[in-house]
């Protein structure tokens, strides 16, 4: 684990300082889009169940979260919310702005992720951050998966990434924490350069 955070920092550090210009583009353009913050905030769930905040740069109108969580809730009061078929990202979501298609597409919408790589609170691998609506849905097997730091990219991500299910993420998650070792890092992270290249399944 201490060299998993050497790597974060090895690597999130540099990334910060020289992706600089392109952060300000990439605010300039969403300022720009649609009305709104540029950058995204929203409370996550992180290792062994702490809630902290993650950053994203913004890629939908403004409160399209307070949308989803609507959606969930009413799934939830119905007795209709499945996390085996749930699928947050939807491909024609009409939440999605026009800048937050390419971002989203390029996976550039992630770089404000470095500040939470940073900070402790995210590492470069391991399982996305969800949702407290969602972990509290997790059965006593599922919850395995907040042993380990959330991560920018995992295993779910370089197979399928938003085709999943969220039944679908969680095994990879799952998979991932059972067998981590520092060379699965290395191997999740050439996979992740190959699938955001490719824009296979990123929405």
């Amino acid at each position: 684990m201490f060299a998993k955070r050497i790597l974060d920092l090895a690597i999130s550090i540099p990334l910060l300082i020289l992706l600089i210009p392109l952060w300000v583009l990439i605010f300039i353009w969403i300022k720009a889009d649609s009305p709104g913050p540029a950058v995204f905030c929203q409370s996550r769930v992180g290792v062994k169940g702490t809630i902290f905040t993650i950053y994203k740069f913004r890629t939908m109108v403004k409160n399209a979260d307070l949308v989803m969580k609507e959606k969930i809730e009413l799934l939830k009061k119905n007795g209709e919310f499945d996390p085996a078929t749930f699928i947050f990202q939807e491909k024609d979501d009409p939440r999605i702005t026009n800048s937050g298609r390419f971002l989203r597409k390029t996976s550039l919408d992630e770089l404000p992720q470095l500040l939470n790589i940073i900070n402790g609170t995210m590492s470069i691998v391991g399982p996305r951050p969800e949702v407290p609506e969602i972990t509290e849905q997790y059965t006593q097997e599922q919850c395995v998966r907040l042993d380990m730091p959330p991560g920018v990219t995992g295993l779910a991500q370089v197979n399928g990434r938003s085709e999943l299910t969220l039944s679908q993420t969680l095994e990879y998650d799952i998979e991932y924490v059972k067998k981590w070792n520092f060379w699965l890092d290395i191997k999740i992270l050439f996979k992740t350069v190959k699938v955001v290249f490719s824009g296979k399944a990123a929405y």
